[in-house]
């Protein structure tokens, strides 16, 4: 057989070079998933401008999908879990033993009668609920749920999720002033303080962790993590934050014992007390989004992600096999997803029990534990650390 011109082998070897480099940053950092699909639908024939029309809207559906998913969850699992504890059954009639029970739940919401009081503002009125929970369902473009499943690998990831949840205690606040109801505003007003009195703490606490990974982006945070296994999960090397960050989180989404703003035993439900119908349903939904966002990324900065208790590489020397087989890797990444959900609603768990066991706390003791305790152990703790990875560079990622 004669050779082949020197042109194409060139070319040949070109594109070869090319897609070995694109596969290499793939296994490193995970899939575009955008320029992939944008190639995709390049290859049918269209423009590229077109193909990237088309992508916009991709991902939020996905981020949609994959939140709503984990809201009805999470819903039946407070369910089940507070019915255990308090040895009742649960429910069990809507659907095979009652998972259709959230379903039934939202359905009701979404037909009940959507109130406006009369002297109410009702563009901040409306806004309000908007405000808290867009800002959370943004926050899942940038968790990763395996190596090679991420919607967008941003280089400030673990930055943007901080900017985007101090969002919600504007949209409180809204919500409180807006009702015309001295109840709501101060609802919204302990609501606002809570916040941002475990914001710093929360915030503090992902830069000790941004420190050693010498990185803002999740992907990164986890790869940092993937070396050693288990023992190279960041819950060992930051256990002080690893509790802050977990009560900062609770506090953050007003689960017991700080859920003072909407507390369901008063006569009222603080910010949330005019509002009914499908404007009540996006508060209940941002509440258990970001219950899950939060546990999420507990398992992305603490527990390794997608990273198992042993690494893969040994765990193919064992068997004998190349971890670069293709089949070692599609096994890798569907197990990687659920060491992610298996983490992330293991965390889900412990803070439904939290709810049923702890009791809550008072207002002054929810604020003397943000500002007087959590905030100068985080900073502490942030001083530590950079002391630590000057110290043991190896140890903590100097």
């Amino acid at each position: 057989m004669p050779p082949f011109p020197t042109t194409w082998q060139c070319t040949i070897e070109n594109v070869l070079v090319k897609n070995l480099h694109i596969l290499s940053v793939s296994m490193e950092s995970g899939i575009d998933l955008q320029g992939s699909v944008i190639q995709v639908l390049t290859d049918f024939g269209l423009p590229p401008e077109v193909s990237k029309v088309i992508w916009m809207p991709l991902p939020m559906v996905l981020m949609l999908v994959v939140a709503t998913v984990g809201v009805l969850v999470s819903v039946w699992l407070e369910r089940k879990i507070s019915a255990a504890v308090q040895q009742r059954i649960g429910p069990e009639y809507a659907g095979p033993l009652g998972t259709l029970q959230p379903l039934a739940d939202g359905l009701k919401l979404i037909f009940k009668e959507d109130v406006v009081p009369n002297k109410a503002d009702p563009w901040l009125f409306t806004l309000g609920p908007a405000v808290v929970v867009i800002p959370v369902f943004l926050s899942y473009l940038i968790v990763p749920f395996g190596q090679n499943l991420v919607i967008t690998d941003l280089s400030i990831g673990a930055f943007l999720w901080i900017a985007l949840s101090s969002i919600a205690p504007i949209g409180l606040l809204m919500s409180g002033y807006s009702s015309n109801n001295k109840y709501a505003l101060l609802g919204g007003l302990r609501a606002a303080a809570q916040s941002i009195s475990y914001e710093i703490p929360l915030a503090l606490a992902v830069l000790a962790i941004v420190m050693m990974s010498n990185s803002l982006s999740t992907i990164d945070i986890v790869q940092q993590q993937s070396e050693y296994g288990i023992l190279s999960w960041n819950v060992w090397r930051q256990p002080v934050g690893f509790v802050i960050f977990w009560i900062a989180a609770l506090a953050e989404t007003e689960r017991l014992p700080f859920d003072l703003p909407e507390a369901e035993e008063e006569l009222v439900a603080g910010y949330q007390t005019e509002y009914a119908g499908m404007k009540f349903a996006l508060f209940y939904l941002g509440s258990y989004v970001n219950l899950v966002l939060s546990a999420l990324l507990v398992s992305v900065f603490y527990l390794g992600g997608w990273t198992f208790p042993v690494p893969i590489a040994t765990m193919a020397s064992w068997l004998g096999v190349s971890e670069m087989s293709p089949w070692v890797q599609v096994i890798a990444a569907s197990l990687g997803i659920t060491m992610v959900l298996l983490k992330t609603y293991a965390l889900v768990f412990l803070a439904i029990l939290l709810r049923w066991t702890v009791p809550r706390v008072r207002i002054d003791q929810l604020l003397n534990l943000g500002w007087k305790f959590l905030l100068p152990v985080a900073l502490a703790n942030l001083l530590i650390t950079a002391g630590l990875k000057l110290a043991f560079p190896v140890a903590f990622g100097g």
